[in-house]
């Protein structure tokens, strides 16, 4: 880190004209806004999808709860370049998606699915998913069921008590999730690479463009220390917050 923030000062001479030229650049901006904007719609389809997996194994036996546990595991075992490819086959215009859907008659000419903002979104969402579901799991497990058996007993319905009990009490989860994921997003290289082919152009990316291929590092180390202090301060204050640090609280369960 140290390396690069020192690049970022001296290359080619020593001041802050990086970083000017940064705040200056159009296609800088481009990026910074493409990847704000895959990490925001890929952390809100994470965290919610994830959420409706983490809340179906809290409530499913204690056998399935293992299996599908298991499950979720599988992901981490499988390289993030044979998922990438996965979806490729999946998505493109002859794979497997929409040749379903045409000879279904869904759709009569194949859909751009791959190769675009969707696809890496798809792509992003799939990676992220077995740690929000982590995340999210442990969070609901230490909410004490006796809460929402009182509930039950005060007469109060089914959606009542996830939206009244359930919810109020993951929230905790939830925000650590979203950090977590968005975060996590921000960085994100092969996924962009492979499922955006160079059009979906995010900050990690872009920085490898610009080492290997122009030897731009004054430009590369500069957005990378950009990139790291938006990330520390995005953590750092999402830390102090309330919601947050209850996450870390474990709650008894009897």
């Amino acid at each position: 880190i140290l390396q690069v923030l020192a690049l970022s000062l001296t290359e080619p001479k020593f001041g802050l004209a990086n970083y000017q030229s940064l705040f200056a650049n159009a296609a800088v901006g481009r990026v910074v806004m493409t990847t704000l904007k895959v990490s925001v719609m890929t952390t809100v389809l994470t965290v919610l999808a994830s959420y409706v997996v983490a809340f179906a194994i809290i409530h499913m036996s204690a056998g399935w709860r293992r299996i599908s546990l298991f499950l979720v595991l599988v992901p981490f075992w499988i390289s993030v370049l044979v998922r990438a490819f996965s979806w490729i086959t999946i998505l493109r215009r002859r794979g497997v998606l929409n040749s379903a859907l045409m000879e279904m008659g869904v759709i009569s000419s194949p859909l751009d699915l791959v190769y675009n903002l969707f696809g890496v979104t798809i792509g992003m969402v799939h990676y992220m998913m077995p740690f929000a579901i982590l995340l999210l799991y442990a969070n609901l497990s230490d909410i004490d069921r006796r809460i929402m058996q009182a509930a039950r007993s005060l007469g109060a319905r089914p959606a009542t008590i996830f939206w009244r009990v359930w919810l109020p009490l993951s929230l905790p989860g939830i925000a650590l999730a979203t950090l977590f994921v968005f975060v996590f997003s921000l960085g994100f290289l092969v996924t962009p690479a492979l499922l955006g082919a160079g059009k979906t152009l995010m900050i990690a990316l872009y920085i490898s463009v610009q080492i290997s291929s122009t030897s731009r590092w004054d430009l590369a180390t500069s957005l990378s220390t950009m990139l790291l202090l938006v990330v520390g301060i995005i953590v750092f204050a999402a830390m102090r917050s309330p919601a947050l640090r209850a996450a870390f609280v474990a709650r008894p369960q009897q």
